[in-house]
């Protein structure tokens, strides 16, 4: 149940809780919500805020997840191979969903994003299982520190040919970025640079990875829940520090994904999920949970839906009437709060009628 809370906490922000909390920091300068506000945007490069976490974390959680599932597929009688065939599915159907969300089916090819989110996500999530199945966790954790170290020493030393001068971590100087001029078909996010391109899956593998390593440290039975949630604070600690020092000589950067961000992130998603296991799941405070799991269980389904429905004429439609009543500054905040509880109780009625949208 913590898992489903927090994946709902996570996609909270991508439906609008971002967009609320920036609108009442500027409503309400001088306060912790401006504060928190100013949170609420990504970096422009190196650096870290809380939307640079949303991304990283939802990794995490889907890697969480896995161990469970490997161990539900391999008591039915599931083999590797079996199992293997469904990681890829699932990891090529994330791909198409993601293609889809960028426009593929308005067949623009030339002018389409072919990289996104749901890609990334597809892509890190089916190459990290695999290694998981086929290799296990001890051989994947020694992969995992070869590629974090292979991928800083390759941005060190090498720098995009096609640049004078600009360092290899920097966007114009990036071998991540050149490798998405030359290779990736379509426009790219930043129009030289890709945050969701090829290279920087590398290390986006090795973010699932350390959530199936988590989640298979909380699915042993043999220990105990206050244990479970004091071991992995002390080493979430641990990968915020190496990602805090390695941040002086290999910038944290959320668009290169670099080492740095996968540790830092990877310790701060680490530690704030065994935050949620130890309330949720250990002292089985459960009430609050559930606007959040509401959210949690049906992740993909309001991802997707918000690109394709329009919400905001929905919010508009039903209570633009009622924000005209109150003061022009704070149109803005009500109206953010209208579209998420238009969402939220979209989900709610899946939710009571048990669909739940699953790839």
């Amino acid at each position: 149940m913590s898992l489903d809370t927090l994946r709902g906490f996570d996609m909270f922000f991508i439906m609008g809780g971002d967009a609320l909390f920036l609108c009442l920091g500027t409503l309400l300068p001088g306060t912790f919500l401006e504060v928190w506000g100013g949170q609420m945007m990504h970096v422009d490069w190196h650096g870290f805020a809380f939307e640079d976490f949303i991304f990283p974390l939802f990794l995490f959680l889907a890697g969480v997840s896995f161990p469970f599932s490997l161990a539900k597929q391999r008591n039915n009688g599931s083999g590797n191979i079996a199992v293997s065939l469904r990681i890829i599915r699932r990891g090529i159907i994330l791909i198409l969903l993601g293609m889809i969300y960028n426009g593929l089916l308005q067949f623009d090819f030339e002018n389409m994003r072919y990289a996104s989110v749901l890609g990334r996500i597809g892509s890190a999530w089916m190459f990290a299982a695999l290694l998981y199945v086929w290799v296990g966790r001890k051989w994947s954790a020694c992969l995992s520190l070869f590629l974090l170290f292979a991928y800083w020493l390759l941005l060190r030393f090498v720098v995009a040919p096609d640049s004078v001068g600009a360092s290899g971590y920097s966007m114009e100087g990036s071998i991540v970025g050149y490798i998405d001029r030359s290779l990736l078909p379509g426009r790219l996010h930043l129009t030289i640079h890709d945050p969701e391109g090829l290279l920087s899956t590398l290390p986006a593998i090795v973010t699932a990875l350390l959530g199936m390593f988590t989640g298979s440290f909380i699915s042993a039975k043999s220990i105990g829940g206050i244990r479970k949630t004091v071991s992995l604070i002390a080493f979430a600690i641990i990968l915020v520090v190496v990602g805090m020092l390695w941040n002086r000589v290999f910038p944290i950067n959320k668009n290169l994904w670099t080492s740095s961000f996968v540790c830092y992130a990877g310790g701060l998603s680490m530690a704030l999920f065994a935050l949620f296991y130890f309330v949720v799941d250990v002292l089985c405070w459960r009430k609050w949970t559930l606007f959040f799991r509401v959210i949690g269980m049906n992740s993909i389904t309001i991802y997707l839906a918000q690109q394709f429905i329009d919400f905001s004429k929905t919010t508009n439609a039903l209570f633009g009437g009622v924000i005209e009543l109150f003061p022009e500054a704070w149109h803005a905040v009500l109206f953010w709060v209208g579209y998420i509880l238009i969402c939220w109780l979209l989900l709610y009625v899946l939710y009571r009628n048990k669909i739940f949208l699953k790839v």
